[in-house]
């Protein structure tokens, strides 16, 4: 044994002590420490490395200084009235500076209280909504205002580790390039509200159909409470819902120190209005909208729906008003004398009668309402009761007179087509006394359109009976034939021939064989039929005597006539060098008609009609303006005293002719037109106006048809003019224009000067003519210069009889 070695065999020499608990400890915490600190160097590393690639491929912000977010095409009337607006967004671009306080507090104390005083991301924030969600409280998020701009601006909606990194790395270098303001701008402006609202501005309207800068406290915590759930949390899609998030809301907004305890208390009590999803508050102007988008896409391409134009009409609101109210109501006078056609669909009705309205729903989605006439469905259906209910779950209950239209469709014998019954699509509509009547959408069509003589200026226009249901737009579109409504153009072409409105034409037979027409045979008749012999020219126009224009337009050729009708815009193409065009058996449409008639009514001017006054940017930066003038020389059609006499006799239509309901129901001097009533009944006119405004009048179907037996212009269009003037010159002083220089007044009639005293053509016939009434001994053949004695000598023989 080693002298070295302890008896009991323990080396002293390599002996250590045991280790203590201590030493564990410490050698486990540097391990741990180091660990972590190895970690964060990795992670300070891995970021920098991160943000080395991923910061120079972030967008350029720096174009958000000069915020443009997509903004529609609005349209207005004259007077600044929304008409409608095109693009996939609604918005309307408010800076910061005019968003109302309570709007911006209520989305501060909802989004991110603590705006103003963190760098982009609210690191308490982030704790504190860490620790609700770890608890039972309300989840809650952290994403403050710039984290959403970078988010909606920028990124897509992909809940990603990536996505998130640049979403953060952008809200850095937002609020290093922008201020705080310029933010929280570009957020109430481009977040998504619900109803293809985006921003606080266009949600306003949307759901209040108010200016975001007249809104209460109350309806800017219900605004601020959508963009959370803007599609399902809207007050239209569940106002429950909404309200729910408003009183939230509002509670915050005290808890932040934006309003006190008892604002908030007002607030929640303060009932809200909403603007049902189908409401309008517009001028219905949709055909106008529709014209007005056609041009601007034409001159702009796709830019159109995106770039902010306001476009500005020289439609006045009210006269708009007033034609879509007439027209839609002589086109239902109409058809309530039609037969009835049957209900639009028919439908299983479910057993159970609590799924009934549910189902009404659904079924009458796809039969949106027409101006006044909504669509029902029937649940329960007798020849004296009609019960239904409405897309709002409201019941009806129809008996006596409002069946009246559809008492065929209730009878026993009503054959299936149109047998009213249970689970039957019908229209309906309420008077102003809240009576329900069974109605129908018409077939028939029409159109209106009102402008100022003076210069062109389109006042109001109606394309048709309702836009959804049929967009052609009868006004510009239609092609039709004028009727007797073109006669006034014919006799203005007489009068530069020598005629003046007391020559004296023979109303009689006419008949014209094939080596004349070079067709059929042709047989001219009186609308009422029958003959009334000699009168004079200015009764043949006021008894619209087919006869009389015929003769006129074959002395003074359709040659001449046709050349002369081109004089006041109307193409010489469409009407043929022929007898017809006498009776109007061209081819026009209601706009060329108002500009025609508006050189009578302003002294013998022709006028553009115009729509667009004025285009600006969404700042109100004008780019385009258009105010034209009154008439000027160069735009002379015809002689001022042929327009002064064309109008005395139009005036005699209006006061004892066929149109003499107009001066009797509107009870003014100053009322000019002509009615028109094409073969079979197929157009019905009333052209007319008052020196401030034409009006035109249009009704028939788009496949022309008779409009019925005894239906006229007088009958169905004068009606609807007479209702549309009535509004439209309320307040509107009585113009008479003065004579012109070159006519006279001889017995009570006017004359060019050059004929008054036996010139010009004074009968048209033999004998039994009656002489126009002179000062001197009239003349009994035609004379004057406008009638060489070749000429009067080959007209005295053409019509002796």
């Amino acid at each position: 044994m080693s002298s070295e070695n302890s008896p009991n065999g323990v080396n002293k020499r390599t002996s250590r002590p045991a280790p203590t608990w201590w030493s564990w400890l410490l050698k486990g915490l540097m391990w741990t420490v180091g660990s972590v600190v190895a970690l964060v160097l990795c992670g300070v590393m891995g970021g920098l490395m991160a943000l080395a690639i991923a910061y120079p491929n972030l967008p350029d912000v720096s174009e958000l200084s000069n915020y443009r977010p997509k903004l529609p095409l609005r349209v207005y009337t004259s007077e600044g009235t929304l008409i409608s607006e095109f693009g996939e967004e609604r918005r309307n671009l408010t800076p910061i500076a005019k968003i109302p306080k309570a709007m911006k507090d209520a989305v501060l104390a909802v989004e991110d209280a603590r705006f103003y005083e963190h760098g982009g991301v609210d690191y308490m924030g982030v704790a504190r909504a860490a620790l609700a969600n770890l608890g039972r409280e309300k989840s809650q998020g952290a994403s403050t205002i710039t984290m959403q701009v970078a988010r909606n601006v920028y990124l897509s909606s992909e809940k990603t580790y990536t996505r998130k990194i640049y979403e953060v790395l952008l809200t850095f270098k937002l609020e290093h390039m922008l201020s705080k303001d310029q933010i929280l701008e570009i957020y109430m402006n481009q977040i998504f509200l619900g109803n293809r609202a985006y921003g606080f501005a266009a949600a306003a309207e949307t759901y209040f159909g108010k200016p975001l800068k007249d809104i209460t406290i109350a309806e800017a915590a219900m605004l601020a409470g959508i963009p959370k759930f803007p599609s399902t949390a809207n007050p239209i899609a569940n106002f429950d819902r909404a309200r729910e998030r408003q009183l939230y809301i509002l509670d915050r907004m005290v808890e932040n120190g934006f309003i006190t305890a008892a604002q908030a208390t007002e607030a929640k009590a303060q009932p809200l209005r909403i603007r049902p999803a189908n409401e309008t508050t517009r001028v219905h102007a949709e055909y106008v909208a529709e014209m007005v988008r056609q041009m601007m896409f034409a001159q702009y391409g796709e830019e159109t729906y995106s770039r902010g134009l306001n476009v500005y009409t020289s439609i006045n609101s009210a006269d708009q008003a007033a034609a879509y109210n007439a027209l839609r109501k002589g086109i239902l006078d109409y058809d309530r004398r039609q037969a009835y056609r049957g209900p639009e669909k028919f439908v299983d009705l479910p057993k159970n009668a609590n799924e009934i309205e549910d189902m009404a729903d659904d079924v009458l989605a796809s039969h949106p309402d027409m101006g006044d006439l909504q669509a029902v469905l029937v649940t329960e259906a007798s020849p004296r009761t009609v019960v239904a209910i409405r897309r709002n779950g409201a019941k009806i209950t129809m008996t006596g007179d409002s069946l009246r239209a559809a008492q065929t469709g209730l009878s026993a014998k009503a054959g299936p087509a149109i047998k009213i019954r249970p689970g039957a699509i019908i229209r309906v509509s309420q008077d102003s006394k809240g009576k329900w009547d069974i109605g129908q959408v018409p077939e028939v069509e029409g159109a209106l359109v009102a402008l100022d003589p003076r210069n062109g200026a389109v006042k109001a226009l109606i394309g048709g009976f309702d836009f959804d249901k049929n967009k052609f737009n009868h006004v510009t579109q239609a092609w039709r034939q004028p009727g007797s409504s073109f006669k006034p153009f014919i006799y203005s072409a007489a009068l530069e021939k020598g005629f003046s409105p007391t020559t004296m034409i023979n109303d009689t037979p006419m008949f014209f064989d094939s080596s004349v027409t070079g067709g059929q045979p042709w047989e001219p008749k009186n609308y009422e039929g029958g003959f009334e012999g000699p009168m004079t020219m200015k009764r043949g126009l006021a008894r619209s005597r087919n006869m009389i224009s015929i003769r006129i337009l074959q002395s003074i050729t359709p040659q001449f006539g046709q050349e002369w009708v081109t004089r006041f815009g109307f193409d010489a193409d469409k009407h043929p060098a022929y007898l017809t065009m006498a009776l109007g058996a061209g081819s026009v449409t209601p706009m060329q008609m108002a500009a025609a008639y508006s050189v009578f009514a302003n002294g013998g001017f022709r006028v553009n009609p115009f729509l667009v006054t004025r285009i600006t940017d969404h700042t109100g930066r004008v780019l385009v303006e258009s105010q034209p003038a009154g008439p000027v020389e160069s735009n002379r059609a015809i002689d001022a005293r042929n327009a002064f006499i064309t109008g005395t006799m139009l005036n005699d239509v209006a006061r004892s002719g066929t149109a003499a309901k107009a001066q009797a129901q509107l009870k003014r001097p100053d009322i000019y037109g002509k009615t028109g009533t094409t073969n079979d009944s197929m157009d019905a006119w009333f052209a007319g106006y008052q020196p401030s405004m034409v009006g035109i009048v249009w009704m028939g179907y788009d496949t022309p048809r008779n409009l019925g037996n005894r239906e006229t212009g007088g009958g169905l269009s004068l009606p609807i003019w007479i209702n549309f003037m009535q509004t439209a010159l309320k307040g509107v002083p009585v113009s008479e224009p003065s004579a012109p220089e070159g006519v006279t007044r001889v017995g009570g009639d006017w004359y060019y000067e050059e004929y008054a005293r036996g010139g010009g053509i004074s009968n048209l016939g033999g004998a039994g003519l009656a002489p126009a009434p002179t000062e001197a001994e009239p003349s009994t053949d035609a004379g004057g210069g406008a009638a060489p004695s070749e000429e009067r000598n080959r007209i005295l023989d053409m019509f002796k009889n």
